[in-house]
């Protein structure tokens, strides 16, 4: 089944979407913890996955800074280890993450596809210096004609400041003309929604389709958004 709706921008989230965040994460963590001669215990990055993840979600709520946030995810993970946080292991980390690029598998591809077509824009509430590093690394930079950072603009999705900003870049193009694509359902889907635009939700995981948020359509693979949009891959 392809769609014919009349798009001119397509706004991609950048981890667990374009990027295989998880993979780069636990790579970037033990290569940190090498660094400073810490031992890493086994159970060390799904506590530090927890930590991280609530304190993301608070920035999605305006209860947390960013700057706050790359520090107190470290020290509350080195505080449930029971030893001292090294100096300087927050930009350690951020040094290590920056220097990880791998994609979600049909990342490439998809793009390849789609920017003949499209405009793409990548919109991500992430940390400037790593978002900006990582892309320049990537096979997919060539096909990014916008790159929105939430540390940048002083809002993170899903707040809608975030996407006024956006689409102050993008050149204002109408709403009806613009499709974003993300994992989360939080940020990316429900701050789209919110702000007036069609949504792709990006579930490989195949998880239960929330009833709260008005989501446009759903695919569990990149491929099958060529597909959606009629684009030959």
């Amino acid at each position: 089944m392809s769609i014919s709706r009349p798009y001119t921008w397509l706004l991609f989230d950048a981890d667990g979407t374009l990027f295989d965040y998880e993979q780069a994460e636990a790579a970037a963590l033990q290569n940190t913890f090498a660094q400073f001669d810490v031992p890493f215990p086994a159970g060390a990055l799904p506590v530090y996955r927890v930590i991280n993840g609530q304190l993301w979600q608070a920035l999605e709520e305006g209860q947390v800074t960013q700057a706050k946030l790359a520090v107190r995810r470290f020290e509350m993970l080195f505080e449930t280890l029971g030893r001292p946080m090294p100096p300087q292991f927050s930009s350690a980390f951020l040094d290590q993450l920056a220097r990880c690029s791998v994609l979600i598998d049909g990342a490439e591809t998809t793009l390849r596809a789609l920017q003949p077509r499209y405009r793409i824009a990548i919109l991500t509430n992430g940390i400037s210096v790593v978002q900006r590093s990582r892309l320049a690394r990537s096979a997919i930079q060539r096909y990014i004609h916008e790159l929105i950072i939430s540390e940048e603009v002083g809002a993170a999705k899903p707040d809608a400041a975030f996407f006024d900003f956006a689409f102050e870049r993008l050149g204002r193009p109408s709403r009806a003309n613009v499709l974003m694509i993300g994992d989360s359902l939080s940020s990316d889907m429900r701050g789209a929604s919110r702000y007036g635009l069609d949504t792709c939700w990006f579930n490989p995981a195949r998880l239960p389709r929330p009833e709260d948020i008005a989501l446009t359509f759903e695919i569990a693979t990149l491929e099958e958004l060529t597909t959606l949009l009629g684009v030959a891959s």
